[in-house]
């Protein structure tokens, strides 16, 4: 009896970490799914999607950046980001322009229109909404740098092929 006790306790175990719950990626993913929802109605107000402000944030941040550059920063494809882009300067928050030292370049900054949006602050509630408090800073830190630590193994597994 103990052995098939020990068994069962040994699969119970194991079946426990199969959880979903105990999976670290599900609780980021199902934590981006929820930024997601929270984000929407305040967005919706602006006309713009995630990608979108993100985009305008990161030109906030550094302005005149290439398509290339700025699609580094935000783990996109040009080819993603240039119809985001291209919407964005539809509605006049960004300018896109050919880099005169590089033609095959192509350059994109905020608009006076697009920085007065940023200036508002739209997603401020949003760390409130988090209920981390003083936490909120830590908490992002631990992310980035699990990210970051990913993204290292990745590469790192890459160029071993």
């Amino acid at each position: 009896m103990p052995t098939s006790q020990t068994v069962t306790s040994a699969d119970d175990s194991q079946a426990d970490g199969r959880k979903l719950s105990n999976f670290l990626c599900f609780a980021i993913y199902s934590a981006n799914l929820a930024f997601g929802r929270a984000y929407k109605p305040i967005l919706d107000e602006l006309g713009l999607t995630y990608t979108q402000y993100i985009a305008m944030v990161a030109l906030a941040e550094q302005d005149d950046q290439t398509v290339g550059a700025l699609g580094e920063k935000l783990f996109l494809e040009s080819n993603t980001l240039t119809p985001i882009l291209k919407k964005l300067e539809s509605t006049g928050y960004v300018r896109r322009r050919r880099d005169p030292a590089d033609e095959r370049q192509v350059r994109v900054s905020l608009t006076p229109v697009g920085r007065r949006l940023l200036e508002t602050d739209p997603a401020v509630s949003l760390v409130d909404a988090t209920g981390l408090g003083d936490e909120f800073p830590v908490v992002q830190k631990s992310v980035v740098r699990l990210r970051d630590n990913l993204l290292r193994a990745t590469q790192a597994e890459r160029e071993k092929e």
